[in-house]
Protein backbone atom coordinates (compact mmCIF):
# COMPACT_ATOMS: atom_id res chain seq x y z
CA UNK A 1 0.00 0.00 0.00
CA UNK A 2 1.55 3.74 -1.56
CA UNK A 3 1.32 6.31 1.30
CA UNK A 4 -0.11 8.47 -1.28
CA UNK A 5 -3.11 5.93 -1.52
CA UNK A 6 -5.95 7.30 0.35
CA UNK A 7 -6.53 4.02 1.79
CA UNK A 8 -3.53 5.10 4.00
CA UNK A 9 -5.31 7.61 5.64
CA UNK A 10 -7.94 6.95 9.08
CA UNK A 11 -11.48 8.18 7.11
CA UNK A 12 -14.03 6.88 8.15
CA UNK A 13 -15.59 4.10 6.02
CA UNK A 14 -18.43 6.39 4.53
CA UNK A 15 -15.35 8.63 3.60
CA UNK A 16 -13.23 6.25 1.82
CA UNK A 17 -16.75 4.29 0.31
CA UNK A 18 -17.53 7.94 -0.95
CA UNK A 19 -13.71 8.25 -2.49
CA UNK A 20 -13.27 5.32 -4.08
CA UNK A 21 -16.84 5.91 -5.70
CA UNK A 22 -15.69 9.81 -7.05
CA UNK A 23 -12.62 7.67 -8.38
CA UNK A 24 -10.29 9.44 -6.01
CA UNK A 25 -6.97 6.50 -5.87
CA UNK A 26 -3.76 8.39 -5.38
CA UNK A 27 -3.17 11.54 -3.35
CA UNK A 28 -1.81 14.48 -4.91
CA UNK A 29 1.25 16.17 -3.62
CA UNK A 30 -0.40 18.58 -1.57
CA UNK A 31 -2.73 16.24 -0.44
CA UNK A 32 -0.01 13.80 0.16
CA UNK A 33 1.55 16.20 2.11
CA UNK A 34 -1.23 18.22 3.99
CA UNK A 35 -3.96 15.82 4.91
CA UNK A 36 -2.36 13.74 7.47
CA UNK A 37 -1.69 16.51 9.28
CA UNK A 38 -5.00 17.86 9.01
CA UNK A 39 -6.86 14.57 10.03
CA UNK A 40 -4.75 14.89 13.23
CA UNK A 41 -6.38 18.80 13.69
CA UNK A 42 -3.06 20.84 13.54
CA UNK A 43 -3.30 23.95 11.47
CA UNK A 44 -1.62 24.23 8.00
CA UNK A 45 -0.81 26.51 5.47
CA UNK A 46 -0.04 25.24 2.02
CA UNK A 47 0.82 26.65 -1.11
CA UNK A 48 -0.01 25.20 -3.98
CA UNK A 49 -1.05 26.58 -7.40
CA UNK A 50 -4.97 26.11 -8.80
CA UNK A 51 -5.47 22.47 -9.64
CA UNK A 52 -3.31 20.47 -7.20
CA UNK A 53 -6.44 18.98 -5.79
CA UNK A 54 -6.20 21.47 -2.69
CA UNK A 55 -9.97 21.59 -2.54
CA UNK A 56 -10.33 17.74 -1.83
CA UNK A 57 -7.40 18.21 0.97
CA UNK A 58 -9.07 20.59 3.05
CA UNK A 59 -12.23 18.78 2.55
CA UNK A 60 -11.83 15.63 3.56
CA UNK A 61 -10.18 16.93 6.15
CA UNK A 62 -12.69 19.03 7.48
CA UNK A 63 -15.61 16.40 6.68
CA UNK A 64 -14.03 14.30 9.36
CA UNK A 65 -14.91 16.88 12.07
CA UNK A 66 -18.42 17.38 10.87
CA UNK A 67 -21.12 16.12 13.88
CA UNK A 68 -24.40 15.37 11.79
CA UNK A 69 -26.30 15.48 14.99
CA UNK A 70 -25.34 19.35 16.25
CA UNK A 71 -27.33 21.43 13.59
CA UNK A 72 -24.69 24.60 14.03
CA UNK A 73 -21.69 25.67 11.27
CA UNK A 74 -18.95 23.78 12.14
CA UNK A 75 -16.61 24.73 9.08
CA UNK A 76 -16.27 27.76 7.57
CA UNK A 77 -14.70 28.30 3.85
CA UNK A 78 -13.77 31.39 2.93
CA UNK A 79 -13.02 32.47 -0.95
CA UNK A 80 -12.38 35.40 -3.04
CA UNK A 81 -14.93 34.57 -6.01
CA UNK A 82 -18.20 33.75 -6.61
CA UNK A 83 -17.34 31.28 -8.64
CA UNK A 84 -14.56 30.05 -6.18
CA UNK A 85 -17.03 29.25 -3.87
CA UNK A 86 -19.63 27.61 -5.99
CA UNK A 87 -17.10 24.95 -6.83
CA UNK A 88 -15.91 24.34 -3.54
CA UNK A 89 -19.41 24.00 -2.51
CA UNK A 90 -19.60 21.34 -5.40
CA UNK A 91 -16.76 19.44 -4.82
CA UNK A 92 -17.48 19.05 -0.81
CA UNK A 93 -21.00 18.16 -1.95
CA UNK A 94 -19.81 15.38 -3.51
CA UNK A 95 -16.86 14.36 -0.99
CA UNK A 96 -19.77 14.14 1.33
CA UNK A 97 -22.15 12.17 -0.83
CA UNK A 98 -22.27 9.20 1.22
CA UNK A 99 -22.56 10.97 4.77
CA UNK A 100 -25.70 10.71 5.66
CA UNK A 101 -27.53 14.29 7.00
CA UNK A 102 -24.64 16.67 6.06
CA UNK A 103 -25.97 20.34 5.14
CA UNK A 104 -23.82 22.77 3.49
CA UNK A 105 -25.05 26.40 2.39
CA UNK A 106 -22.98 29.10 0.22
CA UNK A 107 -23.49 32.54 1.07
CA UNK A 108 -22.60 34.70 -1.69
CA UNK A 109 -23.32 38.01 -3.43
CA UNK A 110 -25.17 39.12 -6.09
CA UNK A 111 -27.86 36.13 -4.50
CA UNK A 112 -30.83 37.27 -2.86
CA UNK A 113 -30.14 37.64 0.90
CA UNK A 114 -33.82 36.31 2.24
CA UNK A 115 -33.41 32.20 0.70
CA UNK A 116 -29.94 32.49 2.34
CA UNK A 117 -31.38 33.32 5.89
CA UNK A 118 -33.93 30.71 5.37
CA UNK A 119 -31.42 27.91 4.65
CA UNK A 120 -29.68 29.17 7.86
CA UNK A 121 -32.30 28.61 9.97
CA UNK A 122 -32.98 25.40 9.02
CA UNK A 123 -29.31 24.75 9.94
CA UNK A 124 -26.11 23.88 8.60
CA UNK A 125 -22.80 21.81 9.32
CA UNK A 126 -20.94 24.03 6.61
CA UNK A 127 -20.77 27.49 5.05
CA UNK A 128 -18.76 28.57 2.05
CA UNK A 129 -19.03 31.85 1.05
CA UNK A 130 -17.47 34.89 -0.18
CA UNK A 131 -16.08 37.57 2.90
CA UNK A 132 -18.30 40.32 2.17
CA UNK A 133 -21.68 38.22 2.04
CA UNK A 134 -20.40 36.14 5.46
CA UNK A 135 -19.67 39.80 7.11
CA UNK A 136 -23.26 40.60 6.13
CA UNK A 137 -24.82 37.68 8.06
CA UNK A 138 -22.80 37.98 11.11
CA UNK A 139 -23.59 41.62 11.32
CA UNK A 140 -26.98 40.79 10.86
CA UNK A 141 -27.02 38.05 13.30
CA UNK A 142 -28.32 35.81 10.76
CA UNK A 143 -25.42 33.61 11.07
CA UNK A 144 -23.53 32.44 14.31
CA UNK A 145 -19.61 31.12 14.24
CA UNK A 146 -19.93 29.77 17.84
CA UNK A 147 -19.37 26.28 17.52
CA UNK A 148 -17.09 26.46 14.68
CA UNK A 149 -14.49 23.66 14.36
CA UNK A 150 -12.53 24.44 11.34
CA UNK A 151 -11.73 27.57 8.96
CA UNK A 152 -10.20 27.47 6.05
CA UNK A 153 -9.03 30.49 3.84
CA UNK A 154 -9.05 29.48 0.05
CA UNK A 155 -6.80 31.31 -2.05
CA UNK A 156 -5.69 33.53 1.03
CA UNK A 157 -3.47 36.00 -1.50
CA UNK A 158 -6.16 36.81 -3.62
CA UNK A 159 -8.78 37.80 -0.72
CA UNK A 160 -5.91 39.97 0.23
CA UNK A 161 -5.33 41.54 -3.19
CA UNK A 162 -8.86 42.35 -3.66
CA UNK A 163 -9.03 44.75 -0.85
CA UNK A 164 -10.35 41.91 1.60
CA UNK A 165 -8.21 42.21 4.50
CA UNK A 166 -10.59 43.98 7.32
CA UNK A 167 -13.76 41.77 6.41
CA UNK A 168 -11.25 38.69 7.26
CA UNK A 169 -10.17 40.06 10.25
CA UNK A 170 -13.89 40.91 11.60
CA UNK A 171 -14.83 37.52 10.38
CA UNK A 172 -12.10 35.85 12.26
CA UNK A 173 -12.83 37.54 15.54
CA UNK A 174 -16.36 36.24 15.46
CA UNK A 175 -15.10 32.09 15.67
CA UNK A 176 -13.79 30.29 18.66
CA UNK A 177 -9.49 30.64 19.38
CA UNK A 178 -9.97 26.68 19.46
CA UNK A 179 -10.62 26.47 16.25
CA UNK A 180 -8.52 24.61 13.13
CA UNK A 181 -7.34 26.93 10.55
CA UNK A 182 -6.15 25.89 7.15
CA UNK A 183 -4.36 28.57 4.91
CA UNK A 184 -4.24 27.72 1.42
CA UNK A 185 -2.85 30.17 -0.98
CA UNK A 186 -0.72 29.88 -4.40
CA UNK A 187 1.74 32.22 -3.10
CA UNK A 188 3.74 33.14 0.24
CA UNK A 189 4.12 36.90 0.06
CA UNK A 190 4.80 39.06 3.26
CA UNK A 191 1.25 39.84 4.03
CA UNK A 192 0.02 35.66 3.83
CA UNK A 193 3.05 35.63 6.51
CA UNK A 194 1.39 38.11 8.62
CA UNK A 195 -1.92 36.68 8.48
CA UNK A 196 -0.50 33.49 9.31
CA UNK A 197 0.96 34.44 12.19
CA UNK A 198 -2.05 36.76 13.82
CA UNK A 199 -4.31 33.64 12.94
CA UNK A 200 -2.84 29.90 13.34
CA UNK A 201 -1.27 28.25 16.41
CA UNK A 202 1.87 26.77 15.40
CA UNK A 203 1.22 26.10 11.33
CA UNK A 204 3.19 23.34 9.44
CA UNK A 205 4.09 24.92 5.96
CA UNK A 206 3.01 22.78 3.11
CA UNK A 207 5.39 23.75 -0.35
CA UNK A 208 4.15 22.23 -3.34
CA UNK A 209 5.34 23.32 -6.74
CA UNK A 210 7.97 25.80 -5.44
CA UNK A 211 9.82 25.52 -8.51
CA UNK A 212 6.14 27.52 -9.82
CA UNK A 213 8.41 29.81 -11.61
CA UNK A 214 9.77 27.06 -13.94
CA UNK A 215 6.59 26.33 -15.76
CA UNK A 216 7.68 25.92 -18.98
CA UNK A 217 8.54 22.52 -17.98
CA UNK A 218 4.96 21.91 -19.44
CA UNK A 219 3.72 25.02 -20.56
CA UNK A 220 5.10 26.62 -23.79
CA UNK A 221 5.37 30.35 -23.52
CA UNK A 222 5.64 32.91 -26.21
CA UNK A 223 5.48 36.42 -26.13
CA UNK A 224 4.44 38.03 -29.43
CA UNK A 225 6.26 41.81 -29.65
CA UNK A 226 3.72 43.78 -31.98
CA UNK A 227 2.79 46.72 -32.75
CA UNK A 228 -0.69 48.27 -31.15
CA UNK A 229 -2.15 47.91 -34.09
CA UNK A 230 -1.54 44.71 -35.30
CA UNK A 231 -3.10 43.46 -31.20
CA UNK A 232 -6.59 41.96 -32.93
CA UNK A 233 -4.62 40.66 -35.95
CA UNK A 234 -2.06 38.68 -33.39
CA UNK A 235 -5.39 37.32 -31.16
CA UNK A 236 -6.39 36.16 -34.29
CA UNK A 237 -3.29 34.67 -35.99
CA UNK A 238 -2.80 32.64 -33.02
CA UNK A 239 -6.02 31.00 -33.14
CA UNK A 240 -5.74 30.01 -36.89
CA UNK A 241 -2.42 29.27 -36.19
CA UNK A 242 -2.46 26.78 -33.15
CA UNK A 243 -6.24 25.48 -33.48
CA UNK A 244 -7.04 25.35 -29.86
CA UNK A 245 -9.73 23.22 -28.45
CA UNK A 246 -10.72 25.42 -26.18
CA UNK A 247 -9.03 28.62 -25.04
CA UNK A 248 -9.12 31.48 -22.25
CA UNK A 249 -8.19 34.78 -23.35
CA UNK A 250 -7.25 37.17 -20.31
CA UNK A 251 -7.56 41.00 -20.47
CA UNK A 252 -7.23 43.72 -18.09
CA UNK A 253 -10.36 45.32 -18.02
CA UNK A 254 -14.29 44.38 -18.14
CA UNK A 255 -14.64 46.99 -21.00
CA UNK A 256 -11.70 45.24 -22.78
CA UNK A 257 -13.51 41.27 -22.35
CA UNK A 258 -16.37 42.56 -24.43
CA UNK A 259 -14.57 43.93 -27.22
CA UNK A 260 -12.50 40.96 -27.59
CA UNK A 261 -15.56 38.77 -27.55
CA UNK A 262 -17.21 40.49 -29.92
CA UNK A 263 -13.86 40.74 -32.09
CA UNK A 264 -13.71 36.87 -31.98
CA UNK A 265 -17.38 36.03 -32.75
CA UNK A 266 -17.24 38.15 -35.94
CA UNK A 267 -14.57 35.73 -37.43
CA UNK A 268 -16.63 32.70 -36.13
CA UNK A 269 -14.82 31.87 -33.11
CA UNK A 270 -17.62 31.52 -30.48
CA UNK A 271 -16.41 32.82 -27.44
CA UNK A 272 -18.33 34.45 -24.03
CA UNK A 273 -17.07 37.29 -22.04
CA UNK A 274 -17.06 37.01 -18.38
CA UNK A 275 -16.27 39.74 -15.55
CA UNK A 276 -18.00 41.78 -12.60
CA UNK A 277 -20.54 43.45 -14.30
CA UNK A 278 -22.65 40.47 -15.29
CA UNK A 279 -25.74 39.55 -13.26
CA UNK A 280 -24.88 36.14 -11.43
CA UNK A 281 -27.23 34.14 -13.08
CA UNK A 282 -25.19 35.17 -16.74
CA UNK A 283 -21.70 34.50 -14.82
CA UNK A 284 -23.52 30.84 -13.82
CA UNK A 285 -24.34 30.44 -17.73
CA UNK A 286 -21.08 31.35 -19.10
CA UNK A 287 -18.84 28.96 -16.73
CA UNK A 288 -21.25 26.14 -17.58
CA UNK A 289 -21.26 26.76 -20.94
CA UNK A 290 -17.38 26.68 -20.94
CA UNK A 291 -16.78 24.14 -18.46
CA UNK A 292 -19.07 21.82 -20.64
CA UNK A 293 -17.70 22.25 -24.03
CA UNK A 294 -20.73 24.49 -25.04
CA UNK A 295 -18.47 27.48 -25.61
CA UNK A 296 -14.51 26.76 -26.64
CA UNK A 297 -13.60 30.15 -25.39
CA UNK A 298 -14.14 32.23 -22.32
CA UNK A 299 -12.72 35.85 -22.08
CA UNK A 300 -11.71 36.71 -18.78
CA UNK A 301 -10.59 38.89 -16.09
CA UNK A 302 -9.03 37.14 -13.44
CA UNK A 303 -11.37 37.98 -10.87
CA UNK A 304 -14.14 36.56 -13.12
CA UNK A 305 -11.81 33.47 -13.86
CA UNK A 306 -10.94 32.91 -10.19
CA UNK A 307 -13.05 29.34 -9.54
CA UNK A 308 -12.70 28.43 -12.77
CA UNK A 309 -12.05 24.64 -12.81
CA UNK A 310 -11.01 23.10 -17.05
CA UNK A 311 -9.07 19.87 -16.62
CA UNK A 312 -8.04 20.01 -19.98
CA UNK A 313 -7.34 23.88 -21.02
CA UNK A 314 -5.36 24.02 -24.77
CA UNK A 315 -4.39 27.37 -24.22
CA UNK A 316 -4.18 30.53 -22.34
CA UNK A 317 -4.36 34.03 -24.40
CA UNK A 318 -2.93 36.92 -22.74
CA UNK A 319 -4.68 39.83 -24.89
CA UNK A 320 -2.34 42.19 -22.67
CA UNK A 321 -0.23 41.33 -19.91
CA UNK A 322 -0.51 41.86 -16.73
CA UNK A 323 1.78 44.15 -14.30
CA UNK A 324 2.32 41.47 -11.90
CA UNK A 325 4.35 38.82 -12.47
CA UNK A 326 2.76 36.57 -10.32
CA UNK A 327 -0.68 37.16 -11.71
CA UNK A 328 0.62 35.81 -15.25
CA UNK A 329 2.19 33.08 -13.47
CA UNK A 330 -1.48 32.21 -11.86
CA UNK A 331 -2.94 32.53 -15.74
CA UNK A 332 -0.70 30.65 -17.40
CA UNK A 333 -1.18 27.59 -14.37
CA UNK A 334 -4.64 27.10 -15.61
CA UNK A 335 -3.22 24.70 -18.55
CA UNK A 336 -0.69 22.29 -18.60
CA UNK A 337 -2.70 20.52 -15.65
CA UNK A 338 -2.99 17.04 -14.62
CA UNK A 339 0.50 15.69 -16.74
CA UNK A 340 -1.36 17.41 -19.52
CA UNK A 341 1.14 20.10 -21.52
CA UNK A 342 -0.18 23.79 -22.30
CA UNK A 343 0.56 26.65 -24.55
CA UNK A 344 0.55 30.14 -23.07
CA UNK A 345 0.39 33.16 -25.56
CA UNK A 346 0.97 36.56 -24.81
CA UNK A 347 0.76 39.96 -26.69
CA UNK A 348 2.82 42.96 -25.86
CA UNK A 349 2.79 46.01 -27.50
CA UNK A 350 6.08 48.67 -27.57
CA UNK A 351 5.00 50.36 -24.16
CA UNK A 352 4.22 46.56 -22.25
CA UNK A 353 8.13 45.40 -22.93
CA UNK A 354 9.37 46.02 -19.57
CA UNK A 355 6.37 43.90 -18.26
CA UNK A 356 8.57 40.61 -19.76
CA UNK A 357 11.56 41.59 -17.96
CA UNK A 358 10.00 41.45 -14.71
CA UNK A 359 8.62 38.00 -15.57
CA UNK A 360 11.81 36.76 -16.82
CA UNK A 361 13.28 38.35 -13.30
CA UNK A 362 10.23 36.29 -11.41
CA UNK A 363 10.76 33.17 -13.53
CA UNK A 364 14.64 33.80 -13.18
CA UNK A 365 15.17 32.72 -16.65
CA UNK A 366 14.36 34.46 -20.42
CA UNK A 367 11.16 34.58 -21.89
CA UNK A 368 11.26 33.34 -25.59
CA UNK A 369 9.73 35.53 -27.89
CA UNK A 370 8.17 35.72 -31.80
CA UNK A 371 6.76 37.74 -34.50
CA UNK A 372 3.34 37.55 -36.39
CA UNK A 373 4.38 36.65 -39.38
CA UNK A 374 5.78 33.43 -37.88
CA UNK A 375 2.34 32.42 -37.58
CA UNK A 376 0.24 30.71 -40.54
CA UNK A 377 -2.75 32.12 -41.04
CA UNK A 378 -6.01 30.55 -42.20
CA UNK A 379 -9.01 32.61 -43.52
CA UNK A 380 -11.53 30.07 -43.43
CA UNK A 381 -10.79 29.19 -39.61
CA UNK A 382 -13.49 28.95 -37.67
CA UNK A 383 -14.35 27.48 -34.03
CA UNK A 384 -17.92 26.04 -33.07
CA UNK A 385 -17.81 23.99 -29.93
CA UNK A 386 -19.18 20.66 -30.35
CA UNK A 387 -21.93 20.75 -27.58
CA UNK A 388 -25.13 23.18 -26.87
CA UNK A 389 -26.50 24.01 -23.14
CA UNK A 390 -30.24 24.14 -22.36
CA UNK A 391 -31.59 25.90 -18.98
CA UNK A 392 -34.28 24.07 -16.96
CA UNK A 393 -36.22 26.20 -14.33
CA UNK A 394 -35.80 24.11 -11.53
CA UNK A 395 -32.96 22.90 -9.28
CA UNK A 396 -31.25 21.83 -6.19
CA UNK A 397 -34.83 23.44 -4.22
CA UNK A 398 -37.14 21.51 -6.04
CA UNK A 399 -35.49 18.43 -5.14
CA UNK A 400 -33.98 18.35 -8.98
CA UNK A 401 -31.29 15.33 -9.52
CA UNK A 402 -29.06 15.05 -12.60
CA UNK A 403 -30.28 11.37 -12.79
CA UNK A 404 -33.55 12.64 -12.96
CA UNK A 405 -32.97 14.81 -16.18
CA UNK A 406 -30.45 11.64 -17.28
CA UNK A 407 -33.40 9.20 -17.18
CA UNK A 408 -35.96 11.61 -18.50
CA UNK A 409 -33.34 12.20 -21.85
CA UNK A 410 -32.68 8.56 -21.97
CA UNK A 411 -35.93 7.36 -21.71
CA UNK A 412 -39.24 9.08 -23.05
CA UNK A 413 -37.13 11.53 -24.95
CA UNK A 414 -35.25 8.64 -26.63
CA UNK A 415 -31.68 10.32 -26.45
CA UNK A 416 -29.00 8.21 -26.55
CA UNK A 417 -26.65 8.37 -23.14
CA UNK A 418 -23.34 9.69 -25.67
CA UNK A 419 -25.52 12.71 -26.77
CA UNK A 420 -26.00 14.19 -23.16
CA UNK A 421 -22.74 15.68 -21.66
CA UNK A 422 -22.39 17.58 -18.31
CA UNK A 423 -25.61 18.17 -15.84
CA UNK A 424 -25.24 21.34 -13.75
CA UNK A 425 -27.84 21.58 -10.66
CA UNK A 426 -27.98 25.25 -9.03
CA UNK A 427 -30.57 25.89 -6.36
CA UNK A 428 -32.84 27.13 -8.92
CA UNK A 429 -32.43 26.36 -12.17
CA UNK A 430 -30.41 23.73 -13.95
CA UNK A 431 -27.93 23.28 -17.02
CA UNK A 432 -27.58 20.39 -19.55
CA UNK A 433 -25.13 20.03 -22.65
CA UNK A 434 -26.15 18.38 -25.56
CA UNK A 435 -24.85 17.26 -28.80
CA UNK A 436 -26.22 19.60 -31.54
CA UNK A 437 -28.07 17.07 -33.32
CA UNK A 438 -29.41 16.18 -30.15
CA UNK A 439 -31.27 19.41 -29.26
CA UNK A 440 -34.66 19.21 -31.43
CA UNK A 441 -35.18 15.87 -30.22
CA UNK A 442 -34.48 16.55 -26.76
CA UNK A 443 -36.37 20.47 -26.48
CA UNK A 444 -39.50 18.55 -28.27
CA UNK A 445 -39.97 16.59 -25.10
CA UNK A 446 -39.22 18.92 -22.54
CA UNK A 447 -41.96 21.32 -24.45
CA UNK A 448 -44.56 18.94 -23.40
CA UNK A 449 -42.89 15.98 -21.53
CA UNK A 450 -42.25 15.87 -17.98
CA UNK A 451 -39.34 15.57 -15.28
CA UNK A 452 -40.09 13.63 -11.99
CA UNK A 453 -43.91 13.82 -12.85
CA UNK A 454 -44.18 17.65 -13.43
CA UNK A 455 -43.43 19.81 -16.29
CA UNK A 456 -40.23 22.63 -16.57
CA UNK A 457 -39.66 25.35 -18.25
CA UNK A 458 -36.80 25.12 -20.91
CA UNK A 459 -34.56 27.24 -23.11
CA UNK A 460 -31.74 27.16 -25.14
CA UNK A 461 -28.88 29.54 -23.53
CA UNK A 462 -27.54 31.69 -26.20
Amino acid sequence: MSNTDFSALPLSPAQFEALTALGYEHMTPVQAQSLPLVLKGRDVIARARTGSGKTAAFGIGLLQTINPRFFGVQALVLCPTRELAEQVSGELRRLASRMANIKLVTLCGGKPFGPQVGSLEHGAHIVVGTPGRILDHLQRKTLSLDGLKVLVLDEADRMLDMGFADSMESIISETPKSRQTLLFSATYPENIRKMSASIQRSPTMVTVDEDVGHADEVIEQLFFEVQKHERNTTLLALFEHYRPANAVVFCNTKKQCDEVAKILQEYDIEARAIHGDLEQRERDQVLVQFSNNSCPVLVATDVAARGLDIKALAMVINYELPRDPDVYVHRIGRTGRAGETGLAMSIVIPSETQRIRKIEEFQKQPCACDTLPSLDRDPNYFLKAPMVTIQLDAGRKQKLRPGDILGALTGDAGLVGTQIGKISIFDQWSFVALERDALRQAMNYLANGKIKGRSIRVRKVR
